[in-house]
């Protein structure tokens, strides 16, 4: 039988990230959010690198800032291509 994942309000990923980043002992925190202790360094990580809309549930619309710049630049290259 397959295991449902399991999907966390964005408020309390949000608030397990910013109290792991408050407290010294991250493996404590986890365990008593009852997570795992590489998903709450996950979050972290996501939060580090998107800020607060990280876990709006949309993970396929956020691109990185060199993500952005490349689609930029082709879109530039296709327009002048079509000129």
């Amino acid at each position: 039988m397959k295991q449902e994942r399991k999907n966390y309000d964005p408020a309390f990923q949000t608030k397990a990230v910013e109290l792991s980043n408050e407290r010294s002992n991250i493996s404590e925190l986890a365990r008593e959010f009852s997570i795992k202790v590489t998903l709450l360094y996950k979050w972290r990580k996501e939060y580090e690198e998107f800020g607060k809309g990280s876990f709006s549930g949309k993970r396929n619309l956020k691109l990185t800032q060199e993500q952005i710049h490349y689609l930029e630049k082709e879109l530039e290259d296709a327009e002048l291509i079509n000129q």
